[in-house]
């Protein structure tokens, strides 16, 4: 009986080391829920090369933040 509640116990332990490592709590941010129309993305590291897309500055996955949105009918939007 013993040796099955620690395999439980063990188990467990396992299970939360791994949904630990998978959300990296501490690290997330939440994103807003909007998405604005976005023609391109441009960022100053890359010079005039235009990038996919995004919905919003939280989604950009750029190692440099300084870019800028490239909006349908809107100026454009700097994401810092």
């Amino acid at each position: 009986m013993a040796c099955s509640m620690a395999s439980i116990v063990l188990a467990f332990l396992l299970c939360g080391v791994i949904w630990l490592e998978e959300t990296k709590v501490g690290e997330g941010k939440e994103c807003p829920l909007y998405c604005l129309k976005v023609n391109y993305v441009t960022c100053k590291a890359s010079g005039h090369e235009r990038w996919p897309p995004v919905c919003n500055c939280c989604l950009l996955h750029h190692p440099e933040r300084n870019c800028t949105l490239h909006i349908d009918d809107a100026p454009p939007m700097r994401c810092y």
